[in-house]
């Protein structure tokens, strides 16, 4: 099953140490002795020491990069190096504290250490919150009683997913304009979905009746559907509920604005719990082989490739 996906900028963030330790690294093999001049110390008998340390930190630039491409999956590298960028300063006041070392030799731990602080922690964090989503997703008593679940006409998930592939797509409340917006893109890639070989099933937080009634609205008023008002099967899935941030950030407000007002799916009255966080999850013969969870209420998962991507085409081709 597929994890969350780490933001955008954790990338940025490592790709950017990768550069600045194979720099530093390289700077320090090169010159080894241009950082005690800086600082005004004296010169060490040693200088190939100096440059084995250039080596090491060039390594940790490789790592980086290598954890750039997935900083979930390679949260490892990440550990390490704040480790390092922590206990690097401890021992740095240590020395000074003691007089084994200048203070102002300690500007290197501020480009080297310091500023890495709190990207790192934050990757690390989030790594964390997906593999706890992940381990609810997965668990198997989770998805005995999420698939005992039966849309309206009393066929369960699991009698479904015998059957075919079911998408199930959890949605925000309906009065949210990107809850309108994704409904409008499953309308639009219904087709293509069920070419396919899947099956939608639509999990939201209003009654039956107010969900008949706002899914013809979008042409899906005959594609399965369950009410979860206690978000039961929300929270079965790892769903939890957003932060300010995942609902209210810079890039929400503008998606927001660019939903609401320039593709006019607007705004409505909040049928269910506005915090409520969606997602999507690919469903076959009882397994979850495919699973995307929001990282802002403004994220636009592409449906239609959710289900007909490599993984998915090899076991339907098998089944």
């Amino acid at each position: 099953m597929n994890r969350t996906k780490p933001s955008s900028w954790m990338g940025y963030a490592l790709w950017a140490a990768a550069a600045y330790n194979i720099i530093w690294g390289a700077m320090v093999i090169v010159f080894p002795l241009l950082p005690f001049q800086w600082a005004g110390m004296a010169a060490p008998n040693y200088p190939e020491l100096w440059q084995c340390i250039g080596m090491i930190v060039g390594v940790y630039g490789v790592a980086y990069a290598v954890a750039a491409t997935d900083p979930f999956r390679h949260w490892p590298v990440v550990l390490a190096g704040l480790l390092g960028k922590v206990l690097g300063p401890i021992g740095f006041v240590n020395a000074a504290t003691h007089g084994r070392l200048p203070w102002k030799a300690g500007w290197i731990s501020v480009t080297n250490d310091l500023i890495w602080w709190i990207p790192f922690t934050l990757i690390l964090a989030g790594a964390y919150r997906s593999y706890l989503g992940s381990r609810r997703a997965l668990a198997p008593e989770v998805l005995q009683f999420a698939l005992r679940t039966k849309v309206q006409n009393g066929t369960t998930i699991a009698e479904l997913s015998k059957a075919a592939p079911v998408l199930l797509v959890f949605l925000r409340h309906t009065g949210c304009t990107f809850c309108r917006e994704a409904l409008s893109d499953i309308s639009e890639q219904r087709q293509s979905i069920e070419a396919s070989g899947a099956r939608i099933v639509l999990i939201h937080m209003g009654t039956e009746e107010h969900a008949a009634q706002y899914f013809q609205h979008y042409g899906l008023q005959d594609v399965p559907r369950i009410s979860d008002p206690n978000q039961a099967l929300y929270r079965a899935f790892g769903l939890g509920r957003g932060s300010l941030m995942n609902l209210f950030g810079p890039k929400v407000l503008l998606r927001g604005f660019h939903a609401a007002v320039l593709k006019g799916h607007g705004i409505g009255r909040l049928v269910g719990d506005g915090f409520q966080m969606p997602g999507v999850f690919l469903v076959f013969h009882g397994e979850v082989l495919r699973s995307y969870r929001h990282q802002s209420a403004a994220d636009r998962p592409h449906y239609s490739r959710f289900v007909d991507d490599e993984p998915f085409s090899r076991v339907r081709m098998q089944s």
